[in-house]
């Protein structure tokens, strides 16, 4: 029994790695709380509902058209609302009001729309496999497999591409990045579209599985957040780590305790780096100037 929990809270932090990779990439290279970032998560399962479910598109199909139009939403927050606003050299408290208002304007919409209750997008019961005493559905694996192949790719990128040395220029100095000839402004676009995919990937892939409702967001924010800070601010690797480490840690508090404590768990987690290791676990302690 221990063993099922341990390798369902692998899956569900290979869910959490992707999406914090996701927020990790826009806030370590443009310092924006991306609040908005939860709408994005969200955003993505009722545009697969949409396509699936109402219209009867094939579901490979109507999953890309989903994260299609979720990556032109992220483009749509960047070009109206955050570049403006970095433009004018705004403080990062006003672009964090900004971004709670674009995540409430579009909950809302959403709402509206489609209703509050939750939306199931499978209705039937997927299919098991069976490793000894592991049981493991269809749609987990394919969580799992996705999410892995999605990370190992990305960190791949990241270290022998010329975009991702860049972008690693840019997350230690974006002023000093452009003095040395990178537009910032088009790397921007480039990093905000592969933050709302990971996004739109692992919200499509989970509500897949057991459904949404409009404020599913924010729960999984945080736990990309906390993931963020325990593996470490500033490290691409870092979310990776955190997330597969709150999985595990979830999972065994509902095996050990009750799934009430999921979220005291991952928080009591979150205070105690803050206290002793607040650089995480990847990070390194930093002079301050």
């Amino acid at each position: 029994m221990l063993l099922q929990f341990i390798v369902n809270g692998i899956i569900i932090g290979s869910i959490y790695s992707l999406v914090s990779l996701g927020f990790a990439l826009v806030y370590n290279t443009t310092r924006i709380f991306h609040i908005a970032y939860a709408v994005l998560y969200m955003f993505c399962p009722y545009m697969l509902l949409t396509f699936y479910a109402n219209l009867g598109f094939p579901l490979v199909l109507s999953f890309i058209l989903a994260i299609i139009i979720t990556v032109l939403l992220s483009l749509l927050m960047e070009f109206v609302i955050y570049k403006p606003l970095s433009k004018k050299k705004s403080s990062s408290n006003i672009i964090m009001i900004s971004s709670i208002g674009i995540m409430i304007v579009v909950i809302n919409m959403i709402a509206m729309f489609y209703g509050n209750e939750t939306k199931i997008i499978n209705q039937d019961i997927s299919e098991t496999v069976t490793f000894g005493d592991i049981i493991i559905t269809y749609t987990q694996l394919a969580q799992f497999f996705i999410s892995a192949f999605l990370l190992g790719v990305f960190i791949l990128f990241l270290k022998f591409s010329k975009f991702g040395i860049r972008t690693r220029a840019m997350r230690d100095d974006d002023v000093l990045c452009s003095v040395f000839g990178s537009d910032t402004y088009k790397m921007r676009i480039v990093l905000f579209s592969l933050s709302a995919f990971f996004a739109a990937v692992g919200g499509g892939l989970v509500a897949y599985d057991v459904g949404m409702d409009p404020y599913v967001g924010m729960p999984m924010l945080l736990n990309a957040v906390v993931a963020l800070i325990i593996g470490g601010v500033g490290r691409f690797e870092a979310p990776i780590l955190g997330g597969f480490i709150i999985g595990i840690l979830q999972s065994l508090s509902v095996w050990a305790i009750s799934a009430r404590w999921q979220d005291a768990v991952t928080f009591t987690l979150l205070i105690l780096f803050l206290l002793f290791r607040p650089q995480g676990l990847l990070g390194e302690k930093r002079r301050a100037v």
